[in-house]
């Protein structure tokens, strides 16, 4: 997973319609905090009060072209990781899933 958040905050911030959003933030900081919401949310080691915050909460709100973006870069990052249709289609469901999740407290 880490490698796949790694290489999607690259493509974001690389992506011209994301780029401005990303502009002057901690990206190893987004990195750790991608892997840990992932991490959690796929059922891995991480509990979901280790997770920190979801990105709508670190300042990372995204309309809904935004979001086509981040789910393009996402992808590809997972193709490139060698996951497959379904699983891909798993994080994608997740991304848009997190989307309508309201803040947390």
């Amino acid at each position: 997973m880490a490698a796949v958040i790694d290489d999607a905050v690259d493509r974001h911030a690389a992506n011209p319609a994301l780029a401005p959003l990303f502009c002057g933030k901690d990206l190893p900081q987004l990195k750790a905090l991608g892997v840990s919401v992932f991490s959690a949310r796929l059922g891995g080691p991480c509990s979901s009060e280790a997770a920190g915050p979801a990105p709508s909460d670190a300042g990372m709100s995204f309309s809904p072209a935004e979001l086509q973006a981040v789910v393009d870069d996402m992808t590809e990052a997972l193709r490139e990781q060698g996951l497959g249709a379904v699983e891909i289609g798993e994080i994608v469901n997740l991304l848009y899933a997190a989307r309508a999740e309201p803040p947390l407290p």
